[in-house]
């Protein structure tokens, strides 16, 4: 039966948040993380067109033939262009929104602050819930949180640069260019959009397989997932 306005209200995606251990509707964060694929498809997007296009600019319209040619036998010609200049405030106050994201899902409390976990908590009413712990997707949100972070330095190696200085007392970072490598950001934003896409479509959580592991490992402590799914409901099946 549908879940009431209220109680989805009250209760988002957690099965109930008084638990000492909650627990989440799998369903609605798949929708989450749909939601949220559209920022690093974007960020994917500006950093092609900043890494890999063009750095300059054309202002004029007039092209002149310079009547040589160079040791190709290629027509030489004179244009009037400009170094192209990025303004990433956009990518910022995205990039500060995915962070917040990434920590709001974390605790009970923080997420009733999250724009993504109230709709998808909504679009979720009408499917049957699949209950997982919080713990693995917490651990999922912090290395999704840590890629963020990477970005956020890429696009403002300045600030955090800054920063960094204030803190040592000397400078470590130099503030007049860029000191991460571009191929950072760029493997991270596939990384993060191929972990997006893998949680959306096929239900995949690869930081949650991480967390397992790390369990079986002895370093995490793991939910019984089936016990905490049982479907008291449901007539029993016959043999």
């Amino acid at each position: 039966m549908p879940t009431s306005w209220f109680a989805t209200c009250k209760n988002l995606w957690f099965r109930d948040p008084s638990e000492t251990a909650p627990y989440l509707n799998d369903t609605a964060v798949r929708i989450r993380a749909g939601l949220l694929l559209f920022i690093p498809l974007f960020m994917g997007w500006t950093l092609y067109d900043s890494i890999y296009s063009s750095p300059w600019l054309a202002t004029g319209e007039l092209i002149q033939d310079t009547l040589e040619t160079d040791f190709d036998g290629r027509i030489i010609y004179q244009v009037e262009v400009v170094r192209r200049t990025y303004d990433y405030t956009l990518q910022t106050w995205l990039l500060l929104y995915a962070l917040f994201e990434m920590l709001a899902g974390m605790f009970v409390l923080t997420s009733r602050f999250s724009p993504t976990i109230l709709i998808s908590s909504f679009l979720a009413r009408g499917k049957r819930p699949l209950w997982k712990p919080l713990l693995p997707k917490r651990f999922a949100w912090a290395i999704g949180a840590s890629l963020v972070a990477t970005c956020l330095i890429f696009f403002n190696p300045e600030v955090f640069a800054g920063w960094v200085n204030v803190v040592m007392g000397e400078e470590w970072l130099p503030t007049t260019e860029n000191y991460m490598p571009s191929w950072i950001p760029t493997t991270l934003v596939w990384v993060c959009i191929g972990f997006m896409w893998l949680e959306t479509v096929l239900g995949f959580c690869v930081g949650c397989q991480v967390h397992a592991l790390l369990a079986k490992v002895g370093i995490f402590e793991e939910e019984c997932e089936a016990c905490n799914n049982l479907d008291w409901d449901s007539p029993p099946r016959k043999p």
